[in-house]
């Protein structure tokens, strides 16, 4: 969980200049130093705030965040920067506290209103989102991509599929690279056995290839329609451009027991170990390969090992039981 704000803003800065962190980035100790040589100005530490967050140091990110607010109250975007950071921290009581505070600076804000109908979304309070998005923000700007993502992910969420797509299609319509729509389009085409899933999801993989999720989309279609020759080859794919994505594994591990492969899913399963030492069905797949390869004694480590990561975890103490083994 993030850290909390600091007390004394001002001897906060003082001390934020010394910690080590800052000096071990060419980046980071250069707009520190101008920190040191101006530590009233709040854009700076916003400045370094974001560059804190996108090394992932959140703790210190919302500590220069909350810094920066407190020597200019007069800037929305500050207190709606400690939002946003507070809600991918899962501390949603406080997001919603930053923001609606960015929104009593400045009530005409459109960026604000679309994340407090976010927050209000991941609330599962979804006329208030609605709300937000058609009141707040569409009648200032009818065009705004986000707007209809939201509105899309809502209808979805009360299983509205049709206006979910309508709502992603018009998002992606004001704005063709608008990747998270793109992607729930592929996903939603994909549930409906559509191919042109394929479509939507190539081009979300084409706007950023950094993110392989949309590729591993495309082998689930795959493994879906139990076309596993593409599924795996897909999966594949994934693994090469992502040698950590451990869904992937997963999923050619499910494939290649459904061939028969009992040997090669085992490896997959193997790796998902290692990947992901604390996933419990890591450990269950795998015990559940090495069971089938009559390998008695490393199914039941399996299993155990699984059910001590997850004790709500059923199936390896069923496996457990099957075998006649206590845990």
């Amino acid at each position: 969980m993030v850290a909390a704000g600091c007390n004394n803003p001002k001897q906060k800065a003082v001390n934020n200049t010394q910690d080590p962190i800052f000096q071990s980035d060419p980046n980071l100790k250069k707009i520190t130093d101008q920190i040191t040589g101006s530590p009233k100005d709040a854009a700076l530490y916003f400045e370094r705030g974001n560059l804190l967050h996108r090394m992932r140091l959140d703790t210190l990110a919302i500590k220069d965040f909350k810094i920066a607010a407190t020597i200019d109250t007069t800037r929305a975007d500050y207190y709606s920067a400690i939002g946003d950071l507070l809600f991918e921290n899962k501390d949603i009581k406080g997001s919603v506290e930053w923001i609606q505070k960015a929104i009593a600076l400045d009530p005409k804000d459109v960026k604000s209103h679309l994340k407090i109908a976010k927050l209000f979304l991941y609330m599962r309070e979804y006329p208030k989102a609605m709300s937000e998005i058609d009141d707040k923000v569409l009648r200032k700007d009818v065009y705004n991509p986000e707007a209809y993502f939201l509105k899309g992910m809502i209808y979805k969420e009360m299983k509205d599929t049709a206006r979910a797509i309508s709502n992603f299609l018009t998002s992606v319509q004001m704005a063709p690279d608008y990747r998270e729509s793109v992607i729930q389009l592929g996903l939603l085409y994909s549930a409906k056995n559509d191919p042109i899933a394929l479509k939507y999801l190539d081009n979300a993989y084409r706007i950023d290839s950094t993110d392989v999720f949309p590729l591993f989309a495309e082998g689930v279609y795959y493994q879906n329609k139990n076309d596993f020759e593409n599924a795996k080859e897909i999966y594949r794919k994934c693994i090469t451009r992502n040698a950590h994505y451990v869904d992937a594994f997963f999923n050619m591990g499910y494939v290649l027991m459904q061939q028969d492969s009992v040997e090669k899913a085992y490896r997959q399963y193997d790796i998902a170990t290692k990947i992901d030492p604390a996933n419990p069905t890591a450990y269950y797949d795998r015990g559940v390969c090495s069971e089938q390869m009559k390998k008695i004694p490393e199914a039941i480590t399996d299993y155990k090992q699984a059910a001590l990561l997850d004790t709500a975890y059923k199936s390896p103490r069923e496996a457990l039981s099957r075998l006649k083994v206590k845990l």
